[in-house]
């Protein structure tokens, strides 16, 4: 009997089991919808943050904009070099001997591979993100003893140029080398930016970025020291394998004062050389030097604090003066214009005219005065860029371009009509036209440049660490239109015989020339 029983319990078991597990079911599920019903709806959302654009956030460190404030941090932090380094830059030792074409050989084969991989893996190559950019580790005395230069002396304003503007400021607002390469070789895990990636070994590389100083240099060194310095780099750079193998075509060079590096250029004329502006006349740039399919333009950095957004709207009702100026009222070249427009403007209602250099003193009247001006004058100076119409825009004041041969930072990227007046000199210079013209604009108009200086504002404001959509940033964004054709002319080099047929430069581009617009 016992025996049957245990053997009827057997047999029903399984359905036992069955019917426990329909009952338990339900209630596993309620207890689940309980849990994540009772949690944050933000929590439920955490997984989105696997597309943050920020890799790398560090909320702990604030974007620093100073520049003295920046290189003293990392003058103290990041002084010395990472303790590993590409085998094929440390191969490299001096100039001369016969196995520099071997070098070059085993380089570009090396190159042609990795390009061949990247092409057949990558769906995207060769315009695909991140670049990848190989930074050079020159000697200390073309990069960290000319930082060190400038620290030690910058407090020293009696240092001026021969227009009066202190020349440590001057370094500042051509400062675009520092801050590239600042971002380049920090540590991975303080860097923001997804549009370039510093590699450790050249035949990675789609960019070569040369890390040397030349405002610094220009301004601080004795001239005959310069020169010979010039020459040191000159040597040092065109030594190396990969500079050999494109003859520099892939090779970033910070050249963005007008005056640096001008000993030596017409070695380095096939590198991309960056930029404040393209002068036509001849008086900073020899013909053929310089050309937007080849070098990029970089805003100058701003001398100003920046105005977002909500000092924008709060400082709305203070904009009283109709046309603001403030700098240098005579220049040289393009910049005659200023004396006219001085000429044309000084005395009229709503307009203030005033002559200023960019020292401190000079720096707080420009803000101030930036701040309570609906417009800005930005003129030519003795290029067509002036570091001025960086200053209106960071300052939210919308900016008045005078410069016919003018060309703008980013321009692929942004369009400049959204916040800035273009106005032809010939439209200029007439009688009362100027002012006519800008009162003629509505302020539905003005309101809504205004809002989007507040938004392009963050295109032209340098900080450490470089921030996404920043000037760091586009400047990459830029370069990756311009792989496709370093490439081919590279390749192009490599094969044709040389002087057997001309190599277009686009030298004979028409010019740039501003019309007035009108606006609604």
């Amino acid at each position: 009997m016992a025996g049957k029983q245990s053997q009827s319990l057997r047999s029903k078991s399984p359905i036992l089991v069955f019917t426990l597990a329909l009952v338990a079911l339900p209630l596993v599920f309620f207890f689940f919808f309980l849990l994540f019903s009772s949690r944050n709806p933000h929590q439920l959302a955490e997984p989105t943050l696997l597309i943050n654009p920020n890799p790398n956030p560090n909320p702990t460190y604030e974007p620093q904009t100073s520049f003295v404030a920046s290189l003293d941090h990392f003058l103290h932090n990041r002084q010395h070099p990472p303790p590993v380094r590409d085998d094929t830059f440390r191969a490299v030792t001096g100039g001369g001997g016969g196995g520099e074409a071997d070098k070059e050989q085993e380089l570009d084969d090396l190159m042609s591979r990795t390009q061949s991989r990247r092409l057949y893996g990558d769906p995207y190559y060769p315009v695909s993100f991140p670049i990848k950019v190989y930074v050079y580790d020159m000697p200390k005395r073309f990069t960290y003893d000319l930082l060190w230069l400038f620290t030690n002396t910058y407090r020293d304003t009696s240092n001026l140029t021969s227009n009066g503007s202190p020349v440590h400021r001057l370094i500042e607002q051509h400062s675009v080398d520092y801050w590239l390469w600042a971002d380049l070789i920090a540590p991975q895990s303080e860097r923001l930016l997804r549009s370039v990636v510093r590699v450790d070994r050249q035949e990675e590389a789609d960019l070569f970025y040369v890390p040397f100083f030349t405002t610094i240099s220009f301004f601080l060194m004795e001239k005959q020291q310069c020169k010979a310095l010039y020459r040191e780099v000159l040597k040092w750079v065109t030594d190396q394998p990969a500079w050999k193998r494109s003859e520099g075509r892939d090779h970033i060079l910070p050249v963005h004062h007008p005056w640096s590096f001008k000993s030596v250029r017409r070695f380095v004329k096939n590198a991309i050389w960056l930029l404040p502006d393209m002068d036509s006349t001849g008086n900073w740039y020899k013909p053929g030097q310089v050309y937007l399919e080849k070098d990029l333009i970089l805003p100058y950095v701003p001398n100003v604090e920046l105005c977002d957004s909500k000092c924008i709207a709060e400082s709305e009702l203070k904009r009283t003066t109709l046309l603001f100026f403030r700098g240098r009222l005579k220049r040289n070249a393009g910049g005659k214009i200023r004396a006219k427009l001085v000429a044309e403007l000084s005395g009229a209602e709503g307009v203030v005219i005033e002559e200023g250099s960019a020292g401190e003193g000079g720096k707080l009247a420009a803000q101030n005065g930036m701040r309570k001006s609906i417009f800005c004058l930005s003129p030519a100076g003795d290029t067509p860029s002036s570091a001025r119409l960086f200053d209106a825009i960071v300052s939210g004041c919308i900016p008045v371009i005078v410069s016919d041969e003018l060309e703008l930072p980013f321009e692929g990227i942004l369009d400049y009509r959204k916040i800035a007046v273009f106005v032809s000199s010939s439209d200029a210079v007439q009688p009362g036209w100027l002012l006519n013209f800008l009162r003629s604009i509505s302020r539905a108009r003005i309101s809504e440049m205004r809002q989007n200086l507040g938004k392009y504002s963050r295109h032209f404001v340098y900080s450490s660490p470089a921030q996404p959509l920043g000037p760091e940033d586009l400047v990459w964004r830029m370069m990756a239109g311009k792989l496709v054709n370093i490439k081919l002319h590279t390749r192009r080099s490599q094969r044709v015989v040389k002087e057997s047929r001309s190599i277009c430069t686009c030298d004979c581009r028409r010019a740039n020339l501003t019309s007035s617009s009108p606006l609604l």
